[in-house]
């Protein structure tokens, strides 16, 4: 394990959140057949490299803080290949609690206790940057509240978290709940992970005032994740039958059959462009969103290759291989130096027919196709977003299980190394 490590002053969230995240439920077998054998370590150390400081996960994507972690450990600890071990401060970590496989949620305060001291050690470090409710909208509003406040509590009495937020899949749900938390603790959430829901075929998150209420709610940031859909706006995408074997993500995708052949032919639309729909619609929700985010002050700093710094929507990618890492990363360095020339134009230049100034031939190019064709030929499906949860959804966690937390050494682990600490 890496030595010891203090966390550094809390200060705003926005200051500090990287504008482009890291997410890795893809170290996991919902994505890929044997997650283990994935090159994560090359992943994590090649995002570093290119200045991708941000990390995602869970505990509830199989190995994917293991892995993580067992990565990291190797660039923070010093040894013969590694000479010069990384600060753990120049790292963001994020993960989440409460969700502990698909159907089952414990939200009590003594399974959050736990969650944490073993995501702790699962990654090897002394503090977590910042902590979510993971996929809120499968319990009870008062449950959620409950978890905040333990998170809270640990974040204040025991200096293991920073920073305290929420994610999920309905942006109602996460909006209210935002709302109740606010009224109910005069406290606003540092940050709210919205996932599937700004994509090329689902803008819901920008949709009608929910920005502006997460805003006036106190939230300080909104990050956009599951730019693809969660694998759905892929040029492979998901076969419709469910009994298909070709892709892990027929298992337990949520979406309706219908969808998937409608976004299939959005595959055929980019293709006809000489472009893969995987890059559109990275591109274009990498690049709205760093707008939308901004324009709705729930961005975050960013700086440009030159020096510029600009505010922005902060993203997480998820990737399970180098050329992808390398492809999210090359279409948001072409976005940020867009949004900088966009910037200095100051309104002046091309502009489209909603008063919108290019920042490239490419970000023109992607925005006509997206707005031009393939809305248009999705239709009725447009920001269609499933039911979560799913109809006759019920918690597996027995009522009398909650709070019941492993014999398994976490707790007496974590309680001798703070002990060690002193």
């Amino acid at each position: 394990m890496a030595p010891p490590t203090t966390p550094p002053p809390k200060g705003s969230l926005s200051s500090h959140l990287p504008p482009l995240l890291l997410g890795t439920a893809t170290f996991n077998t919902q994505y890929v057949p044997d997650p283990h054998s994935l090159p994560y370590r090359s992943i994590v150390s090649r995002a570093i490299s290119l200045g991708v400081t941000g990390f995602d996960t869970s505990p509830y994507y199989g190995p994917s803080e293991l892995l993580l972690g067992d990565a990291l450990n190797a660039l923070f600890t010093t040894s013969p290949t590694n000479p010069v071990p990384l600060p753990r401060n120049d790292i963001f970590l994020v993960t989440k609690a409460g969700r502990i496989a698909g159907d089952e949620f414990d939200y009590s305060p003594s399974w959050i206790r736990y969650s944490i001291y073993r995501s702790l050690q699962r990654l090897h470090t002394d503090y977590l940057d910042l902590v979510y409710m993971h996929d809120v909208e499968f319990v009870s509003p008062e449950e959620v509240l409950e978890a905040v406040t333990e998170l809270r509590r640990l974040r204040d009495e025991e200096g293991v978290i920073k920073y305290v937020g929420i994610s999920g899949f309905p942006v109602k749900v996460l909006v209210e709940l935002a709302e109740m938390i606010k009224e109910k603790t005069g406290e606003g959430l540092d940050a709210v992970l919205s996932y599937g829901h700004f994509t090329v075929q689902n803008r819901g998150l920008a949709e009608g005032s929910y920005l502006e209420r997460f805003k006036k709610a106190g939230v300080e940031v909104v990050l956009n994740a599951s730019m693809l859909g969660m694998g759905l706006l892929t040029q492979q995408g998901i076969p419709p039958n469910p009994e298909s074997k070709e892709s892990p993500l027929v298992k337990w995708h949520p979406s309706p059959p219908d969808l998937r052949i409608a976004c299939k032919k959005l595959g055929e639309l980019a293709a006809e462009k000489g472009e893969r729909l995987e890059s559109v619609a990275i591109r274009w929700a990498l690049e709205e969103w760093a707008r939308v985010g901004a324009e709705a002050g729930v961005g975050v700093d960013a700086t440009t290759s030159s020096g510029a710094k600009m505010k922005v929507g902060s993203t997480v990618c998820g990737v399970s291989s180098i050329p992808e890492l390398e492809e999210t990363v090359k279409e948001w360095n072409e976005v940020l130096e867009g949004l900088e020339k966009v910037a200095a134009a100051d309104g002046e230049g091309k502009k489209d027919g909603h008063g919108r100034v290019y920042g490239s031939e490419r970000s023109e190019k992607v925005l006509k196709l997206v707005e031009d064709e393939m809305w248009p030929a999705l239709g009725e499906w447009v920001d269609f977003a499933w039911a979560s949860p799913g109809e006759g959804y019920v918690n597996t966690r027995r009522p009398e299980d909650k709070g019941k937390v492993p014999d398994d050494g976490v707790i007496a682990a974590h309680e001798e190394r703070v002990k060690n600490k002193q």
